[in-house]
């Protein structure tokens, strides 16, 4: 671990409006708080996970930096504010968002409280979330099982269709 900036991967997704634009004005708010962006992954297509009558989502990941100032809950509270400036009205759970950002990983840490859990409890369960993923950080392994992304994704023999670059 970095002892001046915290290493961070966000799982973004979309699926109302203008899908790909939601994901790149999300990932330039992350900038504009303070995240150094490092990498972006390609834009998947993807059906909808949980409930399934709902349009489809387009998912991606993003790598980051931040000052190592800011605590797991301090970042969950930034990207609240940046989905609720975009527009994210909570309905139900799993359903329709205009933006979804999820913090998956900060640096190898475990930490977990009654609104955060990182790494994100699914993120090796997640075909949508593996394959950004396995593109900005193939070797990054689970600090509580050590399972690599890039072993994980191989469990998914039909990967979510890529459409473009973040």
């Amino acid at each position: 671990m970095n002892l001046l900036h915290h290493d961070v991967v966000f799982g973004l997704g979309s699926n109302l409006g203008g899908r790909l634009y939601n994901l790149r004005e999300a990932t330039e708010r992350l900038f504009f708080s303070g995240f150094i962006i490092e990498k972006k992954s390609s834009v998947f297509e993807t059906e909808p996970w949980g409930v399934k009558e709902q349009p489809s989502f387009l998912n991606a990941c993003v790598k980051a930096r931040i000052e190592n100032k800011y605590s797991p809950r301090e970042i969950l509270e930034i990207i609240k504010k940046i989905e609720s400036d975009m527009g994210r009205v909570e309905n139900f759970r799993y359903g329709p968002r205009i933006i979804d950002i999820d913090l998956l990983l900060m640096d190898s840490i475990i930490y977990e409280d009654e609104l955060l859990s990182i790494p994100h409890k699914e993120v090796y369960n997640r075909a949508f979330v593996l394959y950004p993923l396995v593109e900005i950080s193939p070797d990054w392994a689970h600090p509580i099982t050590g399972e690599r992304v890039n072993d994980a994704v191989l469990r998914y023999a039909n990967p979510p269709i890529r459409i473009t670059k973040l």
